[in-house]
């Protein structure tokens, strides 16, 4: 096993452990689902799957299809864990600081609290930040135009369950949350 698959797999399974934990803990807790079950979030789902398919396939090849050194091994390995670090940093801080209002995607038929505070103060989707940031790190530690096309079009599946999740959150918290909108950006800048 190269050392770049290693790190990928170290860092899903520190990133998986830490979904599944959280999800856990949550449904014991509440005695909820917590997985909505509409086209957006399965769109979103099978696409990270076929995701970690093809970097899988890509960090096991001797050979990568699609490969393109645009960084020496090195540089592509620092900037991948750089970016690797602050997925994990995020996606900690999103999950702890949201609660028990944490879902995946919209379950129409509960009502949650509107986070605000924390992590959420400086974006209204930091745990989606978190998965595009993973998905650049995947990219850059692997060098390749195929998980680069993939990342583009996870980043239109994510903006399509974010958007299905403010249609949903307006239409449950009203002029609280078009007031937070106004402040807070949607990923980080924009």
């Amino acid at each position: 096993m190269n050392k770049i698959c290693l790190i990928i797999l170290i860092h899903q399974l520190i990133f998986q452990a830490m979904f599944g934990i959280k999800n856990t803990i949550l449904m014991k807790k509440t005695g909820k689902q917590i997985r909505g079950n509409n086209a957006e979030t399965n769109i979103f789902v099978l696409f990270f799957v076929l995701f970690m398919i093809a970097t899988s396939i890509f960090s096991f090849q001797i050979v990568p299809f699609g490969q393109v050194k645009f960084l020496n091994f090195f540089h592509s390995t620092i900037a991948g864990l750089v970016l690797l670090g602050l997925n994990l940093a995020i996606s900690t801080a999103s999950l702890i600081d949201l609660k028990d209002s944490w879902r995946v995607g919209v379950i129409e038929n509960q009502k949650t609290v509107l986070i605000t505070s924390d992590i959420y103060r400086f974006s209204r989707n930091p745990y989606f930040v978190s998965y595009l940031l993973m998905l650049l790190a995947y990219t850059v530690l692997l060098q390749n135009l195929i998980l680069l096309g993939l990342s583009i079009m996870g980043f239109i599946f994510t903006n399509q369950m974010i958007k299905k999740e403010e249609k949903y959150l307006y239409s449950v918290h009203g002029d609280v949350y078009r007031q937070y909108k106004k402040k807070v950006p949607r990923y980080i800048i924009i």
